[in-house]
C-alpha cells in the first residue's frame, strides 16, 4: 500500500504523486483507486488497488540504484547488438525495448537509453527510434531527478554526458548530444 503523497512510479508515463485514496462502486461492490497525480504531465489517472502488481506501479528507486544507472550508461556493452557486434533489426530491438519499459525498471530503462545513445552516434536515428530515446531520457531523468533532490534539466546534462564520454567501435572520442 501507498501513503497520501508518497511519489511513486508508473511504468512508462514516469513520477506520478498519490493524490487521493478513492471509493467507487463497481457492480455490486466497493473498489479502492489510486488517484495519481503526474509531476511532469498534465494528467491524473485511477489505479485499483487490487491491480498494483499487474499495473506494475512501485515506489521510487533507492538512490544504490541510480549509482548502478550512472554506471551503467558509462559501460559499453550494449544490449541492442547480438554477438558478433551487428545491430539487429529495429523491430526486434524495439519488441525487447517495450518489454524492458514495460518492467517500469530503472536499470532496465538505462539501457534502452544507452543502446539508443550509442546508435544516435553511429547513424541517424528513426523517427520511432528517437520518440523512444526521448521517452527514455524523460523517464530516467523525472526518477532520478526526485531521488537526488536534482533538475531533471542537470540529470540529462550528466547522463548525455556519460552516454557521451564511451568511444565508438572505431575507437574515436564520442561526440556528446548536447
Amino acid at each position: 500500500m501507498f501513503a497520501l503523497n508518497q511519489s511513486v512510479v508508473y511504468p512508462g508515463y514516469g513520477v506520478a504523486r498519490v493524490n487521493n485514496i478513492i471509493e467507487r462502486s463497481v457492480g455490486a461492490h466497493v473498489e479502492h483507486f489510486y488517484e495519481l497525480k503526474f509531476l511532469h504531465k498534465e494528467m491524473t489517472i485511477l489505479v485499483p488497488v487490487d491491480s498494483l502488481s499487474s499495473v506494475g506501479l512501485r515506489p521510487l528507486s533507492h538512490s544504490a540504484c541510480v549509482d548502478m544507472v550512472f554506471k551503467l550508461l558509462a559501460d559499453s556493452l550494449l544490449v541492442g547488438v547480438c554477438a558478433e557486434g551487428v545491430v539487429v533489426n529495429w523491430n526486434k530491438r524495439n519488441k525487447k525495448y517495450q518489454a524492458l519499459l514495460r518492467s517500469g525498471d530503472l536499470v532496465e530503462i538505462s539501457k534502452i537509453y544507452r543502446d539508443l545513445q550509442h546508435l544516435a552516434r553511429t547513424k541517424d536515428l528513426s523517427f520511432g527510434e528517437r520518440a523512444l530515446l526521448a521517452q527514455t531520457e524523460i523517464l530516467l531523468a523525472e526518477e532520478i531527478a526526485m531521488i537526488s533532490h536534482a533538475l531533471p534539466e542537470h540529470i540529462i546534462a550528466q547522463m548525455r554526458s556519460l552516454c557521451g564520454c564511451r568511444s565508438s567501435a572505431s575507437g574515436k572520442q564520442s561526440e556528446s548530444l548536447l
